[in-house]
């Protein structure tokens, strides 16, 4: 106390080892108060923050940092206003309130950029809000713009010899893998993470890792597996106090029960899982709960009361994905990388005035012809950005134009009205075989939306969804069916995300709908030369000329985009292959010239 130093780091190398005692902290920072010494007056209530945090006590938790901020800005001490605004932005993050915690964030990083020679400390928390970016893209579902600012962190805290920073930031790497569907992957930076963790000796770093390979082993059917990490955990994770964690353990026990066909397990672990969630304020926990509560009564065969929770869910998702955070967090991202863009423009541009300054007495020549060269590279590199800008957001604008057409109101509506028929007529192993089959669709229709491509056998196997959903509304009169030549591999060969249910759309409801007797679809995959294959989409409908009639007859008409976006997309996807794509529409008549349906040629390159 009578030394009174003034920085995080002299400090904390006092304090480390009784920071964690909240009785002595309390009185620390009390002591401090009296004395007048601000910096350890917020140091304390930091601490203290930081306790509370972990135990889930997260009012007091976000008082405290507010009150060390306000002390910090009193004095203009620029290590602990950083501190404390990422204390409060991990809080705000671990509530849901994204927006909030973000701006915490963003002032945090501002303030930590800002400074020349930055200490250790400041640096830490520069690795602390890039992590923060990164959550806020994983939370927009842009998992490789996620893990690219995990990765710069992960190397900023290789340089530090951060351990902590590591194992956190190979978790977090992890978590994106995991939500992008790449399982091994994910593993192998939960593995990494829990030997950092194991190696600093962190029960927490280990109880969150462990968790994350139990989820990991879950969704590879491997519940035995799950339930040996995961049943160790409950006291553990109990005593640590952070009950974010604690009930995400709960929850996953129960989901390894359920598999197990160990109901009353099952149930009691779910249902305090999600206790646990609402008792902190835990929405996206909640949310969790409720979606393991649908799969264990449908597991039970209980299809209404799983029908019950997963509507839950569906509410709850609506409630944490909410607009306004949305909206707020892609303006975020958008200041953040103008501003990263404006502060490089401005590094570069001092950096040729140094440059033009040494070369001016002797080299005049010299320095005009690097300055039209720079002028000119400028020129070229910002016209290169806006066009590299500009396409992306085309890019972008296709990818959610074309989500937009999977999942247009009408086909969702329609399809819950028909399994709402089923369940009215008490055709249960229907109503539950086909909302199986919807909620598959949805989430692959989701999933498949957040990447550029994807293996042909994915894309085949959501049409086949998408055919038998809309195979109902046609009374399961139509005759869908798959082939593929025997020396065609669909796991190896990549088409853009969500390219051929716009043609089938097309085919069922211009070509198919208005026909009587039988209806066929067909779907054929065949080699074209080295570097194509041809997908054919052969309906028996009523041709384009007669359906361009029914079109011009309807009242209201609907203007069809989806095929237009797919070839937009194709074009784009196209571009990474030495090969072009190409679509032909081909009308096919009987050998009396009369219309006998539609072939749709895809010619894709496969190098």
């Amino acid at each position: 106390m009578k030394l009174k130093p003034k920085t995080y780091l002299k400090l904390n190398s006092e304090l480390k080892t009784v920071r964690e005692d909240t009785t002595l902290m309390r009185y620390f920072s009390i002591r401090c108060n009296e004395e007048n010494y601000k910096e350890g007056e917020a140091y304390g209530l930091n601490q203290l923050g930081a306790r509370y945090r972990n135990t889930s006590q997260f009012k007091k938790a976000a008082d405290l940092h507010q009150e060390a901020l306000e002390i910090s800005e009193g004095i203009n001490n620029t290590e602990f206003k950083v501190l404390s605004l990422n204390m409060l932005g991990v809080v705000y993050r671990r509530t849901d309130a994204i927006k909030t915690g973000l701006d915490h964030h963003q002032r945090a990083l501002a303030l930590a950029e800002a400074v020349q020679n930055p200490s250790h400390h400041i640096q830490r928390h520069i690795n602390i809000s890039l992590n923060s970016i990164g959550h806020l893209y994983k939370s927009l579902n842009q998992y490789d713009l996620a893990i690219t600012q995990f990765k710069r962190a992960l190397k900023l805290e290789g340089d530090l010899g951060n351990k902590l920073g590591l194992a956190i930031n190979h978790q977090n790497i992890g978590d994106c893998l995991e939500l992008k569907g790449d399982l091994e992957g994910a593993l192998e930076n939960y593995r990494k993470s829990l030997a950092y963790n194991e190696e600093i000796d962190s029960d927490y770093g280990r109880t969150i890792c462990k968790n994350s390979l139990a989820q990991i082993y879950m969704k590879q059917n491997m519940p035995h597996a799950a339930l040996v990490l995961l049943e160790p955990l409950h006291e553990t994770s109990k005593n640590i106090g952070d009950y974010f964690i604690t009930s995400a353990i709960f929850i996953n026990t129960g989901w390894a029960h359920t598999v197990l066909g160990n109901y009353d397990k099952a149930e009691a672990f779910i249902n305090e899982g999600i206790a646990m969630a609402q008792n902190h304020n835990m929405p996206s926990n909640v949310l969790y709960g409720y979606q393991k509560l649908s799969d264990y009564q449908l597991a039970k065969g209980n299809y209404q009361k799983a029908y019950e929770y997963y509507k839950r869910a569906d509410d709850y998702e609506t409630q944490i994905s909410n607009a306004t955070n949305l909206r707020y967090m892609t303006d975020i991202i958008v200041r953040y990388e103008a501003e990263k863009k404006t502060n490089e423009i401005s590094v570069l541009a001092k950096e040729n005035e140094i440059v033009r300054l040494r070369l001016r007495k002797n080299q005049t020549t010299l320095l005009v012809s690097s300055l039209i060269v720079g002028l000119i590279s400028s020129i070229l590199y910002i016209l290169y950005r806006q066009y590299q800008s500009k396409n992306e957001k085309r890019v972008l604008s296709l990818e959610q134009n074309i989500l937009r057409s999977q999942m247009n109101p009408h086909f969702l509506f329609n399809s819950l009205n028909s399994i709402k028929l089923y369940i009215i007529n008490n055709e249960q192993k229907n109503a539950v075989h086909y909302l199986n089959k919807f909620s598959k669709l949805v989430r692959k229709i989701l999933e498949a939306s957040s990447v550029k491509e994807i293996p042909l056998s994915e894309e085949l196997e959501t049409v086949e969804l998408y055919m038998n959903i809309e195979n109902i509304r046609f009374s399961n009169e139509i005759d869908f069916n798959i082939t593929i030549d025997k020396d065609i591999c669909p796991d190896s060969i990549k088409i853009p995300s969500l390219t051929l249910q716009p043609f089938l759309e097309n085919s069922l409801w211009h070509g198919l709908s208005p026909k009587e007797g039988e209806k066929m679809i067909h779907l054929n995959i065949k080699k074209k030369g080295e570097h194509h294959i041809n997908i054919e989409i052969v309906d028996n409908g009523i041709g384009r000329t007669a359906a361009q009639t029914n079109k011009e007859k309807r009242v209201l008409k609907r203007k069809s985009v989806g095929i237009r976006i797919t070839k937009e997309r194709l074009a784009n996807f196209a571009k990474d292959y030495q090969n072009k794509f190409d679509v032909h529409i081909v009308d096919l008549f009987d050998d009396g010239g009369q219309p006998k349906g539609t072939k749709v040629i895809l010619e894709i390159p496969t190098v």
